[in-house]
C-alpha cells in the first residue's frame, strides 16, 4: 500500500509580476503597475494541481528561509499537499521576476536560488518518500544530476514522470526510466538535437521513443496530445474552452496524467483527461491559482 498517489520532486518559486507599457531597452526605466506575488515554480505547481484533483501528493524540494519561502509552504498546505519533503534554507527561494505587456507577452528572468541547491545527497535523504510514492513527476528546473539521483533512487514498481522543461539534453539513463516522457514542440526539438524530426509530432514522437523511454506524450495546447507506446501513436483530443491564461496549463496537465498513470489508467486514458484538467486550467488567470477541482473537470 502507497502513502502518496504522487511524490513531486522539483522546483519552488516565487512569480514576481509586473505589467508595463512596453519593456524597458538597455538603460531604460518604465513604470509598471502594482507588483502581484504568486507561488509557482514547476514542482510546486504540479504538486498542487495533483492534489487539488484529490490525489495523496508529496513535494520534495528546497526553498529559503524567508518570506517567499512562507509564502510556498502555505500553498502547498492549503492545497492539501504533504510538505515533509519540503527542506528550508541553504539559500534565498527561487524568484522569477515577469514583466508582461499589453498584448501578454512576458519577459522572464529565473533567479533558481534554492532550487539549484536541490542535491542528489537530499534526494537519497528522502529515501523513505520514494519508497511510499507509486508515481514520482519531476522537472529540469532542478539541476540535472538530481534529476538523475530522482531515477536511481526509484522505488520497485514505482513509475517515473519526466516533463523536461526547461529543456536540455538528456543522458540515456534517465531517458531509459521515463514512463511517460511529457514534451511540447519546442522540448521534443531541443531533445532530439541532430536528428531528423519530421513535420509532425508523430515524427517526433517516434524518434524520442527510439531514444529508449518506454512511453512519450507530445502535448499540442489546443488540440490535445499525442501518446506513444510500444502499442502504436494514438492522437487524444481536448476540449474546446475560451481560454483566458495558459500559465500553468502543461504543470496541470502532467500532474493529472501521472496521478491517473498511478491509479491504473492506459497512457491514453490518462492523457485524456489530464487535457480536461489543462483546458479547465486555462479558462482562470494566473497558475495554481487556476488549477481545477476533479468536480470542476467532470463538469467540463
Amino acid at each position: 500500500m502507497y502513502d502518496y498517489d504522487l511524490l513531486v520532486v522539483g522546483s519552488a518559486n516565487a512569480d514576481l509580476v509586473i505589467g508595463v507599457e512596453r519593456r524597458p531597452g538597455a538603460g531604460e526605466t518604465v513604470l509598471g503597475t502594482d507588483l502581484a506575488v504568486h507561488p509557482g515554480g514547476k514542482g510546486a505547481n504540479q504538486a498542487v494541481a495533483a492534489a487539488r484533483l484529490g490525489a495523496r501528493t508529496a513535494l520534495l524540494a528546497r526553498v529559503g528561509d524567508d518570506a517567499y519561502g512562507r509564502l510556498l509552504l502555505d500553498s502547498q498546505r492549503a492545497a492539501g499537499v504533504d510538505t515533509v519533503g519540503v527542506l528550508v534554507g541553504g539559500a534565498p527561494t527561487g524568484v522569477a521576476l515577469i514583466t508582461v505587456d499589453p498584448s501578454g507577452d512576458n519577459s522572464i528572468v529565473v533567479s533558481p536560488g534554492a532550487n539549484g541547491r536541490l542535491t542528489p545527497a537530499d534526494v537519497r535523504a528522502a529515501a523513505s518518500l520514494f519508497q511510499a510514492s507509486r508515481v514520482v513527476s519531476t522537472q529540469l528546473e532542478i539541476p540535472l544530476g538530481t534529476v538523475a539521483e530522482v531515477v536511481r533512487d526509484l522505488a520497485d514498481g514505482s513509475r517515473f514522470v519526466l516533463n523536461p522543461s526547461p529543456p536540455q539534453p538528456l543522458p540515456a539513463d534517465i531517458l531509459a526510466a521515463c514512463d511517460p516522457l511529457i514534451v511540447n514542440e519546442h522540448e521534443a526539438r531541443v531533445i532530439l538535437g541532430d536528428a531528423a524530426v519530421g513535420d509532425s509530432p508523430e515524427d517526433w514522437a517516434r524518434i524520442l521513443l527510439a531514444k529508449g523511454p518506454r512511453s512519450v506524450v507530445v502535448t499540442l495546447g489546443a488540440e490535445g496530445a499525442l501518446v506513444a507506446s510500444a502499442e502504436g501513436v494514438a492522437r487524444v483530443p481536448s476540449v474546446a474552452v475560451d481560454a483566458v491564461d495558459t500559465t500553468g496549463a502543461g504543470d496541470a496537465f502532467t500532474a493529472a496524467l501521472a496521478w491517473r498513470l498511478g491509479a491504473g489508467a492506459t497512457l491514453a486514458e490518462a492523457a485524456a483527461y489530464a487535457a480536461r484538467v489543462g483546458a479547465a486550467a486555462v479558462t482562470r488567470e494566473g497558475a495554481q491559482e487556476s488549477f481545477p477541482t476533479a468536480a470542476e473537470v467532470e463538469a467540463l
